[in-house]
């Protein structure tokens, strides 16, 4: 049931282990979800407790472990042959006394990989600080070595199959912020937009399923618009106030965002208006520029240089790289669109610039999802960048 063919798994392998020998690492301890489904098709929200996927270098396909409920997910969400499966008891789920990490010992010691030099994800999110002490105690022959990003940076360039997941979550995004623009108006609850938006992720479009993202709908209004990163409340929309979206589309666990503004009101603020206009043309300058060759610090530099003439400063990175991924975040943890990324800008190469400014008396989101192509970037949505404003 996994939804790429077998090959192209097998490709992803193959560039890994090519990765793992410029990093110096024998075995690679895989933990983190988005980088497991990536490698091997498996999902499952299975995340909450622990679970591996080791690849070796001396050995074709990856072995995966897990709680033992979780098993047949793996069977069949995976492209892993059954013998490549491991399983640990239940009594090993928030014990006091025993650790996942202890039958993950034992399973590399049976394939005689415990005198390795093993890489982990040493900063995702659900590689927690005892689980690395266990694993360590329990393998006291073995060089540890942090390869947190070393998966991630391998899928940085997708597979033109990635992209047409891609576009499919793109025209989802596009149908989810409409939906949120149609039923924010004064009077109605935040928290009953956020459903519409949920209903309309999860359905998707067309044909295509929609799937649950990474983040969390994302919706401010009023004072919240001085900040990022809120959600919602029973709170009910007014006149005359600002509205920030940043929502998201999924298809198979592969995300396009997507971020504007709204107003709702007879006439933005001066401030607000003005703010957009120089933060679009930011972005467009940034966007003509991008293209295989260029370096992701050039297209920050071209996005300050553009709006300098104003006074708007934007301290935060405008962007980063987007593709496949689960809870809590829908960025790859490589790119990120800053003075000092000398990254080469490559075809197949999925951003997200969101060049977003929270000041204390106004705030302006919006964006721009695409991939490169050889002559520059295409865009997963074409909807209107501009404020919408809802007498």
């Amino acid at each position: 049931m996994h939804v790429f063919k077998k090959e192209e798994y097998q490709e992803r392998i193959a560039k890994t282990k090519k990765k793992m020998e410029e990093w110096g690492i024998e075995l690679l301890f895989v933990s983190q979800p988005a980088n497991m489904n990536y490698l091997t098709g498996y999902d499952g929200w299975s995340f909450y407790v622990h679970q591996c996927l080791l690849v070796s270098l001396d050995k074709e396909e990856p072995v995966w472990i897990g709680r033992g409920m979780d098993a047949n997910g793996a069977r069949i969400t995976s492209m892993l042959s059954d013998e490549n499966i491991y399983q640990y008891a239940d009594d090993y789920v928030h014990s006091l006394v025993k650790h996942p990490m202890h039958y993950m010992a034992d399973i590399i010691k049976k394939h005689g990989w415990e005198k390795k030099v093993i890489g982990v994800e040493m900063d995702q999110f659900y590689f927690t600080h005892r689980a690395f002490v266990e694993l360590e105690k329990s393998l006291p022959n073995a060089t540890f070595k942090d390869a947190n990003t070393l998966v991630n940076w391998v899928r940085v360039i997708k597979s033109d199959n990635e992209i047409e997941f891609m576009k499919i979550a793109g025209q989802i995004a596009s149908n989810v912020m409409k939906t949120a623009q149609k039923h924010i108006a004064p009077g109605v609850r935040e928290c009953d937009v956020a459903a519409e938006v949920a209903k309309a992720q999860y359905k998707g479009v067309g044909e295509y399923s929609g799937d649950y993202p990474a983040i969390v709908p994302l919706m401010m209004a009023g004072e919240a618009t001085k900040t990022p990163h809120l959600t919602w409340s029973e709170k009910k929309y007014e006149n005359d106030e600002a509205v920030l979206l940043e929502l998201c589309g999924v298809y198979r666990h592969y995300h396009v965002p997507i971020a504007r503004t709204l107003y709702l009101g007879e006439e933005p603020p001066k401030l607000m208006v003005d703010t957009g206009k120089t933060v679009l043309e930011g972005l467009d300058a940034a966007l003509d520029m991008i293209k295989p060759g260029v370096l992701v610090e050039d297209i920050e530099a071209t996005w300050r240089k553009t709006i300098e003439k104003t006074g708007l400063v934007k301290e935060s990175r405008i962007g980063y790289s987007i593709g496949v991924n689960y809870p809590p975040d829908w960025g790859e943890q490589t790119i990120s669109v800053r003075p000092g990324d000398k990254t080469v800008v490559q075809e197949n190469m999925a951003l997200h610039l969101i060049p977003g400014i929270w000041l204390d008396d106004v705030g302006f989101e919006v964006d721009a999802s695409f991939y490169v192509t050889k002559d520059g970037v295409k865009q997963f949505f074409d909807d209107s960048r501009e404020i919408l404003v809802k007498k």
